[in-house]
């Protein structure tokens, strides 16, 4: 087989039928489109969802939901994924160059889920955690520190 000599299946490509050729192409004088009316009017159809005046469904229903653009820039970080993390100083940075975050993250909290078995040290601001997960972190030994980050 060749990239030069293939082509589509025996009845897979259909010729596109021209529409208002005369009599003789199979779709003169109207087209195909009936009569008169809107719909056999150059352009002549209504928008989408337009429901002949009465307000459409689109607005009758609630609006509902919201997403927020702030998560983003937001991770959470469970205690397994720390374990992942080969330095014990644990910052945004770390988390980073580990990929345990995203790379847009801004600020991550480690929660509890998973578990510590190594002391690690949480360091700044943007590196936060949950009262479980401080817990389990201080009981391995570890500690947090919220302070800025070196």
């Amino acid at each position: 087989m060749r990239l030069n000599t293939m082509k589509p299946g025996p009845g897979s490509k259909r010729k596109r039928l021209r529409v208002g050729r005369g009599a003789a192409a199979g779709q003169g004088k109207t087209c195909g489109k009936g009569g008169k009316g809107q719909k056999a009017r150059k352009g002549g159809y209504h928008k989408v969802g337009f429901e002949g005046g009465q307000v459409p469904l689109q607005r009758r229903l609630p609006k509902v939901g919201f997403r927020s653009a702030i998560t983003k820039t937001r991770a959470e970080v469970t205690l397994s994924d720390l374990e992942k993390v080969k330095a014990e100083l644990i910052d945004l940075a770390a988390l980073l160059t580990a990929s345990v975050v995203p790379a847009e993250t801004e600020r991550a909290k480690v929660i509890l889920s998973g578990e510590i078995k190594r002391k690690v040290t949480l360091q700044g601001p943007d590196v936060v955690a949950s009262k479980g997960a401080r817990a389990a972190i201080e009981k391995a030994g570890g500690r947090i520190d919220e302070g800025k980050a070196a």
